[in-house]
């Protein structure tokens, strides 16, 4: 035998399956075959967004509806960062969160992503066990049995376990309180019910992504003798008056739209631009997790600025403004603003921080400041479509001024601090695996009017 042509052969069949070797990682483990030589079925995104619904549901039901806290967001921020670590985990394509375990690649991504949300949700909210349970049944009896049910669970399971493990001591509901005197430009309970500062741990809260809560933090509201503070004061006054306001009948209705439960109108749209995109399964979980990780640091960012500046809301401001030094301002004892003021200061705006964020996030991840989302209130009954995050924001800036619960520069510089975490969410987090074509869309600009989060 003819012994160099035979070391040209094994060298050759080396080469060919190492060559086998590769292309197979490339491919992906959604290209591993099943038994019989065929490929897995698509794994099916709808198991995501129905267990964000069940999230919405669930966090709803344990915090009340209608809670004017950020608290929400924090919640969907951990149930959506282990479902998009269950997926990824098995199916790649994208970068783990604060995770580097990989899961089988035979493994059923829907079933680790119904049971890393039903885990962490039970985890947190144990006295909705019975609905939670009855769901859970119910979207694993939807998967054939089998090892790569038993793999997606056991996976699942170690993702929320991972999730619950990394947030244990990050300052939930800790002693935080709101000492500052009250004085002019100082924050204090508003009418009608006079609450305490609601939640104030949340400015203290440990960020998903951010170094500190503080990493964003602006740089504060107009003094009180200055023309801009005079300018926001006499807006809010004539346009987010209860009565007697020159507001249109259109502009009443955006005050309206979005008084309401922004978390629950978010995640709806996220499902819903799934839904309507085809979003494959990865895609949907890194959609939803990133625009929510970054919802829950633009909340911790904005309560820490409600804490550090304890800036006054308008209905006080109004009220008192003839105790403000400004010349420019007079004061009405008897003002009221449109919508119920929540119990905690003006700046920052946490309804303009969150949707700043999740627009810079999603113009990120999509490539485009076209986000094709549709938005439903409960507070109006009706539907708005945005397809344009410029407008979004606009339009969320205004609601809270018209309103008569912000001042225009806690809106404005709300969204802008939200635009820069959401800058540095995909900067620093949910990047592809693969690196970007060379002529890849490059970063997306501010989602913000008036304002620069670059």
């Amino acid at each position: 035998m003819d012994t160099s042509r035979s070391g040209r052969r094994a060298v050759v069949g080396a080469l060919a399956s190492l060559l086998l070797l590769v292309l197979t990682a490339l491919a992906g483990p959604t290209a591993t075959a099943t038994a019989d030589g065929h490929a897995p079925p698509a794994a099916d995104p709808q198991a995501v967004r129905d267990w964000n619904a069940i999230a919405s549901d669930t966090i709803s039901a344990n915090l009340g509806a209608t809670r004017p806290s950020g608290q929400a967001v924090i919640w969907h921020g951990f149930v959506s960062a282990a479902v998009y670590n269950a997926v990824v985990g098995i199916q790649g394509r994208y970068a783990p969160y604060k995770w580097r375990a990989r899961g089988p690649s035979t493994a059923s991504p829907e079933a680790a992503a119904v049971t890393a949300a039903h885990r962490v949700l039970l985890t947190y909210f144990p006295a909705s066990q019975a609905p939670l349970d009855t769901a859970y049944a119910a979207s694993l009896a939807r998967i054939p049995d089998g090892t790569a049910k038993r793999q997606g669970v056991a996976f699942g399971e170690r993702a929320a376990d991972h999730l619950v493990e990394l947030r244990e001591g990050d300052g939930r509901f800790a002693t935080v309180e709101f000492t500052a005197t009250p004085a002019p430009g100082v924050w204090r309970p508003t009418p009608p019910a006079h609450l305490p500062f609601i939640d104030p741990w949340l400015g203290r809260l440990r960020p998903m992504l951010l170094t500190s809560p503080a990493q964003f933090r602006p740089g504060g509201p107009p003094a009180l003798s200055s023309a801009r503070y005079a300018q926001d004061l006499n807006e809010v006054k004539t346009m987010g008056a209860r009565t007697g306001s020159p507001r249109t009948p259109q502009q009443t209705e955006t005050a309206q739209f979005f008084g309401g439960n922004l978390t629950v109108q978010l995640q709806s749209a996220f499902r819903d631009h799934s839904a309507r995109h085809h979003l494959r399964i990865a895609e949907t979980a890194r959609l939803v997790a990133a625009a929510n990780a970054s919802a829950t640091d633009a909340v911790v960012t904005a309560w820490d600025a409600k804490l550090h500046y304890g800036f006054w809301r308008p209905i006080t401001a109004v009220q008192l403004a003839d105790t403000d030094g400004n010349p420019a301002t007079e004061a009405d004892p008897q003002w009221q603003p449109l919508l119920v003021t929540p119990p905690h200061p003006d700046y920052l705006s946490g309804h303009t921080a969150v949707t700043g964020a999740v627009t810079r996030t999603l113009a990120g991840i999509l490539g485009t400041p076209h986000l094709d989302l549709t938005f439903s209130s409960e507070a109006t009954g009706t539907t708005r479509h945005y397809d344009d995050a410029g407008r979004l924001n606009e339009d969320m800036i205004n609601a809270r001024v018209w309103g008569g619960i912000h001042f225009r520069t806690a809106d404005i510089d709300g969204c802008d601090a939200g635009g820069r975490i959401g800058a540095w969410t995909l900067t620093h987090y949910f990047q592809p695996l693969r690196p970007a074509r060379p002529h890849a869309s490059p970063p997306a600009p501010s989602t913000c009017p008036h304002g620069s989060a670059d």
